[in-house]
C-alpha cells in the first residue's frame, strides 16, 4: 500500500521510511506540506502519517487540506503533547495520535488499526473463503497451509484482499506497489500475479480484460 510520510526531520524521516519500506508499505517521503499537499491532489495513498511542525505550514493546515481533497486516513506523528494540540488534531479530522518519542512496534500497529477502522473492519485478519491473512504478523494461509510469499506478492494479495470482487487496474497496483524513484517493468504486475496463483489457486484471482484483476471471495 502506499503511504503518504510527512516530516521534516531527515534522521527521523528516513528511519520511519525505511522501517515502513520493511513491512511492504510503499512511501513517499515530504519534508513539508507545500509537496505534500501538491501529492494528494494528483496521487492515491492508503494512509498518511503526518507531522505537525513542519517548516512551511502548519501540520493542521495539512490536515485541513487532507480532508477537503479526500477521505485518507491520517495519522498524526508529533512532539506536541499538549492536550489540546491533541484535541485540535483530532477534532480536525485525524484519525490518530502518536507522540514523539514512540515506539515502532506501537506505530505499526496504530497504523493497522486506522486502515482497518477506515475499511470498516475489526479483526487483524482477513479470511476470504479458504484464504487467511493476519496484518500483524504478515502471514498468509491458503486452505490452513501456511504460504511462503515474497514482500511484493504478500503486498499485492493484501491489497486484492481487502477489496474482494473489485476490480483493480494495473496502474492501481503498480501504484501501491512501487515507489516514483523505482524502475518498473511493463509486466511486473502480471508476475506476481501468476506467482501468486502458483502459490494459492489459479482461479483465485480473476483477470478482467483490458481492466486489471479482482480476487474472487466465492472460491471454496
Amino acid at each position: 500500500m502506499r503511504l503518504l510520510l510527512v516530516e521534516d526531520d531527515p534522521l527521523l524521516g528516513d528511519g520511519i521510511k525505511t522501517a515502513l519500506q520493511r513491512e511492504g508499505y510503499v512511501v513517499e517521503w515530504f519534508d513539508n506540506g507545500t509537496d505534500a499537499m501538491a501529492a494528494v491532489r494528483c496521487e492515491a495513498f492508503s494512509v498518511a502519517v503526518l507531522d505537525l511542525g513542519l517548516p512551511d505550514v502548519d501540520g493542521m493546515t495539512v490536515l485541513r487540506h487532507l480532508r477537503r481533497h479526500s477521505d485518507l486516513p491520517v495519522l498524526i506523528l508529533t512532539a506536541r503533547d499538549d492536550v489540546d494540540d491533541r484535541i485540535a488534531g483530532l477534532d480536525g479530522g485525524a484519525d490518530d495520535y502518536v507522540l514523539k518519542p514512540f515506539d515502532l512496534k506501537e506505530l505499526l500497529a496504530r497504523l493497522r488499526v486506522v486502515m482497518r477502522r477506515a475499511e470498516g473492519r475489526a479483526s487483524q485478519v482477513l479470511e476470504i473463503g479458504p484464504l487467511r491473512i493476519d496484518e500483524a504478523r504478515h502471514q498468509a494461509s491458503w486452505r490452513g497451509e501456511p504460504v511462503a510469499l515474497a514482500r511484493r506478492e504478500y503486498a499485492l494479495l493484501l491489497e486484492l484482499a481487502r477489496h474482494p470482487d473489485k476490480v483493480m487496474t494495473r496502474p492501481r497496483l503498480e501504484s501501491l506497489l512501487y515507489g516514483w524513484d523505482e524502475e518498473v517493468a511493463s509486466n511486473a504486475v502480471e508476475v506476481h500475479i501468476h506467482h501468486l496463483r502458483k502459490k494459492l489457486d489459479k482461479a483465485l484471482i480473476v483477470t478482467v480484460r483490458g481492466i486489471g484483476y479482482r480476487l474472487d471471495s466465492r472460491l471454496q
